[in-house]
């Protein structure tokens, strides 16, 4: 038998002698075949769409794949848990990236892995190659660099820049976060919220749930609490920097009603479970380890909801719910940016869809039957191909609203019939274990 380290590297090589090393390649849309296709495809035949590119460069919409190739971009300084292992390392995550924009939503994507650490000089490079795509997907660099880099990208480019490790955990929870509300008669602007982790997910998320009303937020890092009597935060932490006595992560549990863990093993303890707020939740994000077991957490409270990043456990945080599918609406409106009213589109999306009767296919990946809108079911499942359908169309729409879509005929009912289709596609290939290339 086979280990799963040599299995997992015997996958990244190639399977026969034309087959090639990695996880993506060129998907050829068109036939080049004949003496005729190929005059079309190269010269002469492709300057007539240069020319109109020429006249307008908007019809790079119409005649490249710009509408529907997403740069992923990282410079391999935070690859998942292993750290800063540098760009070349990088690139099979980057590459994994691409597989799931593919996968989940029929979006084409290349891996770009840039050689400094240097946020001006990846800005330029960036910006120089932006035209190319309908969209940028950075991954993978590390707080606080991250920041400056998405802000300053996002005013320098006319298509959607977005940190998935940001962004992704954010639209996923605050999805997780409405309907626990919902559940618990709560309202969201008298709860208490406990982040850990101060790094580029725990900033998104923060400002995320602000937007939604959350207005007690305790932000710590790896020295404590962020509070105001702190002279070592950086601009970025202080702006959640609170005025308080909590000074350890057991100060600011107590009382709180969720718990967002967005750092490492084991810190959340029974005790503090036990002295959180009636109907607490807990979002225990680091993998494969969480802050706090499932069960660990239930042994001590019958009415904890908890979710975390495993796949092994119910209510999944998977960022995989989110992107691929927040760019499809992004990319199918031709988006200029991706706003907060988009992202809080996907996050509703989300939670409307885990109210809805989950179907029996859904089911049987997770080897659940007792798959309904509850404790153990906040979240909808990566397996279920309506999250396409729910989220993209649901961004596309905001965006619209927003002003920020080029695409000004807009009808909904008859785009979501369109993602119905795509999905059913996508089902297809994925039942039958039908390769995307030819």
């Amino acid at each position: 038998m086979k280990s799963f380290k040599e299995e997992s590297l015997e996958y990244h090589r190639a399977r026969n002698e034309f087959d090639a090393n990695g996880k993506i390649g060129t998907l050829l849309t068109k036939p080049c075949a004949t003496e005729k296709e190929l005059a079309m495809a190269y010269s002469p035949g492709v300057a007539y769409p240069c020319l109109e590119i020429e006249k307008d460069p908007v019809n790079a919409y119409e005649y490249t794949n710009k509408g529907n190739l997403v740069a992923v971009i990282s410079d391999g300084s935070a690859v998942l848990g292993l750290g800063d292992i540098g760009h070349k390392a990088s690139k099979p995550v980057m590459e994994g990236k691409a597989v799931l924009f593919k996968t989940f939503a029929n979006i084409d994507a290349v891996d770009i892995e840039l050689n400094t650490k240097d946020p001006q000089e990846f800005i330029k490079i960036v910006a120089a190659m932006a035209d190319s795509f309908g969209g940028i997907n950075l991954e993978d660099i590390s707080a606080p660099r991250c920041f400056e880099i998405e802000r300053t990208l996002k005013k320098i480019c006319d298509i959607p820049v977005f940190h998935d490790d940001q962004h992704g955990t954010a639209v996923i929870t605050t999805a997780g976060l409405m309907n626990v509300m919902e559940m618990s008669g709560k309202r969201v602007e008298d709860i208490k919220v406990v982040i850990i982790g101060a790094g580029a997910s725990g900033n998104a998320c923060a400002n995320m749930y602000r937007n939604l009303g959350v207005k007690n937020i305790v932000m710590l890092d790896s020295k404590g609490v962020i509070h105001t009597g702190r002279n070592d935060l950086n601009q970025y932490k202080r702006n959640f920097a609170i005025d308080t006595d909590a000074r350890t992560l057991k100060d600011a549990c107590r009382g709180a009603d969720m718990i967002l863990g967005l750092s490492g093993p084991g810190l959340v303890t029974k005790e503090m479970v036990k002295s959180m707020a009636e109907h607490p939740i807990i979002f225990a994000c680091a993998n494969p380890t969480p802050e706090i077991l499932p069960e660990e957490a239930k042994e001590v409270r019958s009415d904890v909801i908890i979710g975390t990043g495993r796949s092994d456990y119910p209510n999944q945080v998977n960022n995989v719910l989110g992107f691929p599918q927040i760019f499809r609406g992004a990319l199918d409106v031709r988006s200029t940016h991706i706003t907060e009213n988009m992202k809080v589109a996907a996050s509703k999306a989300l939670a409307d869809l885990a109210k809805e009767p989950v179907p029996e296919h859904v089911k049987r990946a997770h080897g659940r039957e007792d798959m309904e809108f509850g404790p153990d079911y906040i979240i909808p499942s990566p397996f279920d191909r309506r999250v396409l359908v729910y989220v993209a169309s649901a961004v596309a729409q905001a965006a619209i609203e927003d002003g920020v879509a080029r695409v000004k005929e807009f009808d909904l009912e008859a785009y979501r019939e369109r993602l119905w289709r795509l999905a059913e596609f996508l089902d297809d290939k994925s039942k039958h274990g039908k390769s995307f290339c030819y």
